[in-house]
């Protein structure tokens, strides 16, 4: 991304709010760079995400910038937030057992694709530690039972705050979290699982889709709520599968599009593309 800022908005779809925001940048002398915008008539909501950067070398404060945007969000009763393009979110990574979605993950913000900071990974498991190692990323093993549930997700918090985390991505981490957790994160988890939902609930999905017969299988990335599954859907894909392939080719099938999911989400949240719009999402992709 170019250094500046970026500028998301939501609010009662009313005439004027593009013209409202254009005219605040050009009495500052900050440049569009590119600016999405979108008025849903089902929720009468309007939906924009601007990128701007100033024309010359000396940047504006970003409090000053949102201390002067109040006035324009006010009058049009906008929830607002303006951003860094240079500021890496922090991303905490937490995985079970299951781990191709976290190694995708850390191969892409290693290389540059994703442009976020892992601090750390958390897990209920220690499999991935020398995983975690060979990218330096610090590994938490935090094991959990129904007895120790509150403590382990207190300890995950206390990480949150410690390393200032902006973003909790479950990379396959097969534990149901709390609505205490949920509450303290919302809107800032993202989970990744099998668009079998609901059709195959439950162990071995992808045998239960072999026993059925699928052609297409998928995966859903979506926002963690405390109604398990049912958060705001962020991205999906699927992929062809036939008669011809085995459980075990299915799983190897339906792992790559997970990982695929999982990024692509990733990298729209932390860039500013996803607003949400009550039980959906607004993606600028």
């Amino acid at each position: 991304m170019a250094p500046g800022f970026i500028l998301t908005i939501s609010g009662p779809d009313r005439p004027g709010i593009v013209h409202a925001v254009t005219a605040f940048l050009v009495e500052r002398n900050l440049n569009i760079i590119d600016s999405s915008q979108f008025g849903d008539p089902a929720s009468q909501r309007f939906f924009m995400r601007t990128q701007f950067a100033a024309t010359s070398d000396e940047f504006p404060e970003l409090e000053k910038l949102r201390t002067a945007f109040e006035p324009t969000a006010q009058s049009f009763s906008l929830d607002f937030e303006i951003n860094p393009t240079m500021k890496k979110p922090r991303v905490l990574i937490m995985v079970s057992k299951i781990g191709h979605c976290l190694n995708d993950l850390l191969f892409r913000q290693s290389t540059g694709q994703l442009s976020i900071e892992v601090p750390l990974i958390v897990s209920n498991h220690p499999d991935f530690a020398t995983l975690a190692a060979t990218y330096n990323v610090p590994f938490h093993h935090l094991p959990v039972t129904a007895d120790t549930k509150a403590q382990q997700e207190s300890q995950i918090l206390e990480l949150v705050r410690e390393q200032n985390i902006d973003l909790i991505v479950l990379a396959r981490y097969m534990q149901v979290l709390s609505p205490t957790l949920c509450a303290a994160m919302s809107g800032r988890i993202i989970n990744i699982h099998h668009s079998f939902l609901p059709s195959f609930k439950g162990a071995k999905p992808y045998h239960q889709a072999y026993d059925r017969g699928v052609k297409i299988i998928g995966a859903t990335a979506h926002f963690v709520t405390s109604d398990l599954d049912e958060g705001p859907i962020i991205e999906q894909n699927v992929v062809r599968v036939n008669h011809g392939m085995s459980p075990k080719e299915l799983t190897h099938a339906g792992s790559n599009v997970e990982s695929n999911v999982l990024a692509a989400a990733v990298k729209y949240v932390t860039e500013r593309r996803v607003i949400l719009n009550g039980h959906k999402t607004v993606v600028f992709n």
